[in-house]
């Protein structure tokens, strides 16, 4: 389990983040959204260690990081944007030389390695100069340093940057063999990466945590639209009475179809809800030709959250 408290950073005069806080249970899969210079690289650096918070703290199962770097860096697998690996070096090479910074037991590298590799689909290039290789290539190298060791917790900027779809499929499905075992971060600005593999998502805004939602939460637009044969009095009063709705409003289509957009209330449980509408369209005497809970996408979610903040 992951506790960040009050975490602030300041260069000079700008504050990179500001005062945010949230917690992320073990093995749960974290979106970490937010425009550029909202503060998400700083936090990914602050939550591996390499950047020390100007006050706040960050609590890794009950150790904090201030104090016990080296013992949860160990435990930790980091892909950053930007990684800096060594192109005249082979990939077998560069794997073996973080497995030492990684602190792995020099009788359990080679089974390490393997295994990084194999997951990554990098094996057959194992003996390939790193500076030979695609871009997509040199990627899968870093994440495959990344997951090096088995860690519990891993923290991933853009994992997919530079990959083919075929690649980046491979990826969504490693991503979800880690979680398993690891707590993972995952930073990205492709929404359908966040929509597919993670459960919560956190989005920053001006160095300050702006939304810190699960996911299934976030589709849920609180609206369903009802198309019924015609209107009538008899099914507004029905509707109108039911619990679970906050308001209903009503047009007529071109072909002559009714539609009804109803407001849930806050809390109102959707199968109840669909349960009861349907009911009230039987008594009335109409005929149901749709109900369906309009969901929102990520991508409106995010552009909601981020115009607040003008």
């Amino acid at each position: 389990m992951i506790e960040v408290s009050h975490l602030t950073r300041q260069f000079g005069r700008t504050t990179a983040v500001s005062n945010v806080s949230f917690s992320i249970q073990s093995s749960e899969v974290v979106g970490l959204l937010g425009p550029n210079g909202a503060g998400k690289t700083t936090i990914m650096r602050m939550l591996s260690g390499f950047l020390e918070p100007t006050t706040g703290s960050v609590t890794v199962n009950g150790e904090n990081l201030g104090q016990n770097a080296y013992s949860i860096q160990r435990q930790l697998g980091y892909l950053p944007e930007n990684l800096p690996i060594y192109p005249e070096m082979m990939v077998a090479d560069y794997m073996d030389y973080v497995a030492t910074i990684k602190g792995i037991e020099k009788a359990e590298r080679s089974r390490a390695i393997r295994e990084a590799l194999i997951s990554t689909e990098m094996t057959h290039h194992a003996l390939d100069t790193i500076g030979k290789l695609s871009r997509g290539q040199k990627q899968r190298v870093g994440v495959a340093q990344a997951v090096l060791g088995r860690p519990r917790f891993l923290i991933l900027d853009e994992p997919t940057n530079g990959l083919d779809p075929h690649q980046t499929e491979q990826m969504r499905s490693l991503i979800g063999q880690l979680s398993r075992r690891a707590t993972i971060i995952l930073s990205t600005h492709i929404m359908q990466e966040v929509e597919a593999v993670c459960d919560r998502v956190l989005i920053l805004r001006n160095g300050q945590l702006a939304l810190d939602q699960p996911l299934e939460n976030l589709h849920s637009s609180g609206h369903m639209l009802l198309r019924t044969d015609r209107t009538g009095d008899d099914l507004n009063i029905l509707l109108n009475r039911l619990p679970q709705l906050v308001s209903v409003q009503h047009s007529l289509t071109e072909d002559g179809i009714c539609e009804y957009h109803l407001q849930l209330r806050e809390g109102a449980d959707i199968d109840t809800a669909a349960g009861n509408i349907s009911q009230c369209v039987l008594q009335s005497g109409a005929r149901l030709y749709q109900l369906e809970n309009q969901s929102r996408h990520l991508d409106d979610v995010f552009r909601e959250v981020i115009d607040d903040g003008h």
